[in-house]
C-alpha cells in the first residue's frame, strides 16, 4: 500500500516537472525582449472626422501595445477645425511618442496640417515638401469660403494677408486665437514660436530644408526607413518624464482605415452628403406616392440616415438646410396644387440658395462648398421630377372614371332578354338588370344613362353611341 502511494506521488511529481519544462520552452529565453514596433498610418487629403478618428485609434493602440513610436504620414491642404483640435488633443495625450511625417515628396502640411505637425513629439518632412499658411481663411465671411484677402507688396511679387487695421474685430480675435494656439504648440515642443506667429499672421510657408534650418521641424528624411533610423536614440518628453526612442530594428506595422472609417470618410464629403440627402427625401416621397413599392422607401430611408450621420459631423448651416427642405417641399406642392409655376420656381430658388450656403465656412480651413455641378444637377433633377409629378396629376384628373357607380354611365351593353320595360343586359362581362321607356329585342345595343341601385337605366345605342361592349 505504501509502495503504491509512493509510485503515485512520484508520477504526479514527474508530471509537474514535465509541464514546467514545456511552459519554460514556450516562454521567450531569459533576457530576450519582444521585438519593438513602430505603428504607421496615413492621413491624405482634407482632415475630417474620419481621419481624426483613424489617427486617434492608432495613437490609442500604440499606447496600449507600448509601441516605440506612432508615425502619421500626412499630406493635407487643411481640415475641419473641430476634427483638427480633436486630433491634436489625442497627440498631446498620447502615452507613446507621436511622429508627424510630411511625405512623400510633393506633399504638404498646410493650414491645419501645420498645427498637427507642431503638436507632434517629433516633426519630420521629406525633401520636396512644405508646410505653413496657417492663417484662418473663413473669418466670419457671410458667403462661401474664400481665401483670406491679400494685398500686393510694392514689388508686386509677394502677397500677404490684409493688414490688421483692415480686418474686423471678429477676424482679429480669430487671428489672435490661432496665433496663441500655434505658438503654444511650438513652445511646448521647443520649436520656433516666432515663425509660428508668422505662419498665422502672414501665411508664411517653408520648404523642408528651410523648416529644418528655422527649427520648425526636427528631421528631414528621404523615406520612412531613414526616418525611423533618424529618430533612434532621440529623447522626447511625454508628460513629466523623458522617453528615449529605440527604433533600430523595430517592426513597421501599418494600420489602414477599416471599412467603418472609410464609409464615414466617403459620406462626410459635402457633395456625397448632399446627394444622399436628396435620395433620402425623394425616396420617402415616392414611397408615399406609390404605397407598397418598397424599394424607394428602403433606399430612401437608408440614404436619409447616412446623410444625417454625415451632416452631424460637418459644420452645417441650419438656416441653409431649412432652405433646401423648403425648396423641396414647394416643388412637391407644385405637383399637387398647380399655381402657374410660382410654387415650383420659388422652391427651385430656395433649393439652390440653401445648397450654396449649406455648410458653414467657419468650421473648416479649406473649401467646404458643394460643387456647382452637383448643385445644378440636383436642381435640374428636382425640377424634372416635379414636372413629371405635375404631369401625372393633371393626366389623372383628366382620365375618365374607371371605378364605382359613375364608371357605368355611358357604357354600352348588349340586350340578353327583354319584356316590356324591363330586361337583362350584358355589360363589362356581367349581366345587369335594366329598365327603359323603350322596347328591345335580344342582341340590341344599349347605352347606360343612369343607375338606380343595382338597376341600370338605358337607351338605344344609336342615340349616342360612344363605347363598345
Amino acid at each position: 500500500m505504501i509502495q503504491a502511494n509512493a509510485r503515485s506521488i512520484t508520477a504526479i511529481a514527474a508530471g509537474i516537472v514535465v509541464l514546467g519544462l514545456l511552459w519554460t520552452l514556450a516562454l521567450p529565453a531569459a533576457g530576450q525582449d519582444r521585438r519593438s514596433q513602430v505603428i504607421v498610418t496615413e492621413m491624405k487629403g482634407a482632415i475630417g472626422v474620419a481621419a481624426a478618428i483613424q489617427a486617434c485609434d492608432v495613437i490609442a493602440e500604440g499606447g496600449r501595445s507600448g509601441a516605440e513610436a506612432i508615425v502619421i504620414e500626412i499630406d493635407t491642404p487643411g481640415g475641419l477645425l473641430s476634427a483638427t483640435r480633436d486630433l491634436i488633443q489625442c497627440i498631446l495625450g498620447s502615452l507613446r511618442p507621436v511622429v508627424v511625417y510630411v511625405a512623400p515628396s510633393g506633399a504638404r502640411a498646410a493650414s491645419a496640417g501645420t498645427y498637427i505637425a507642431q503638436a507632434a513629439h517629433v516633426a519630420a518632412m521629406a525633401p520636396g515638401t512644405h508646410l505653413g499658411a496657417a492663417t484662418p481663411v473663413a473669418l466670419g465671411l457671410p458667403g462661401p469660403l474664400r481665401p483670406a484677402e491679400r494685398r500686393p507688396e510694392p514689388d508686386d511679387k509677394k502677397n500677404v494677408p490684409a493688414p490688421a487695421a483692415e480686418r474686423g474685430a471678429g477676424d482679429q480675435k480669430a487671428i489672435n486665437d490661432a496665433v496663441a494656439y500655434l505658438k503654444g504648440l511650438a513652445q511646448l515642443r521647443g520649436r520656433n514660436a516666432e515663425w509660428a506667429e508668422k505662419a498665422v499672421r502672414e501665411a508664411a510657408t517653408l520648404t523642408a530644408s528651410e523648416a529644418l534650418k528655422e527649427n520648425v521641424v526636427d528631421i528631414v528624411a528621404e523615406d520612412l526607413s531613414r526616418l525611423i533610423a533618424a529618430i533612434d536614440g532621440r529623447s522626447v518628453k511625454i508628460g513629466s518624464s523623458e522617453i528615449r526612442l529605440a527604433t533600430s530594428g523595430a517592426e513597421i506595422v501599418r494600420r489602414d482605415p477599416n471599412w467603418r472609417i472609410r464609409l464615414l470618410a466617403a459620406i462626410s464629403d459635402p457633395n456625397i452628403a448632399f446627394i444622399l440627402l436628396l435620395i433620402g427625401v425623394y425616396g420617402i416621397l415616392f414611397e408615399f406616392w406609390s404605397p407598397g413599392a418598397i424599394v424607394p422607401g428602403v433606399l430612401g430611408g437608408i440614404s436619409l440616415l447616412l446623410a444625417l450621420t454625415a451632416l452631424s459631423v460637418l459644420p452645417l448651416s441650419y438656416g441653409a438646410l431649412a432652405l433646401v427642405l423648403l425648396g423641396l417641399a414647394l416643388m412637391t406642392a407644385e405637383a399637387f396644387a398647380p399655381g402657374f409655376g410660382i410654387l415650383g420656381l420659388g422652391g427651385l430658388a430656395a433649393f439652390i440658395l440653401g445648397a450654396i450656403f449649406l455648410f458653414d465656412p467657419q468650421g473648416a480651413d479649406f473649401d467646404l462648398r458643394i460643387a456647382w455641378q452637383v448643385i445644378v444637377g440636383a436642381a435640374a433633377a428636382s425640377a424634372l421630377l416635379s414636372a413629371v409629378a405635375l404631369a401625372s396629376v393633371v393626366q389623372a384628373r383628366n382620365r375618365p372614371v374607371t371605378t364605382g357607380a359613375e364608371e357605368m354611365i355611358g357604357a354600352t351593353g348588349r340586350v340578353e332578354n327583354w319584356q316590356g320595360r324591363k330586361g337583362a343586359i350584358h355589360i363589362h362581362g356581367e349581366t345587369w338588370s335594366a329598365e327603359s321607356d323603350r322596347s328591345f329585342i335580344a342582341g340590341d345595343l344599349v347605352r347606360v344613362v343612369s343607375r338606380d341601385g343595382m338597376t341600370l337605366l338605358v337607351e338605344p345605342h344609336a342615340a349616342a353611341g360612344d363605347k363598345k361592349s
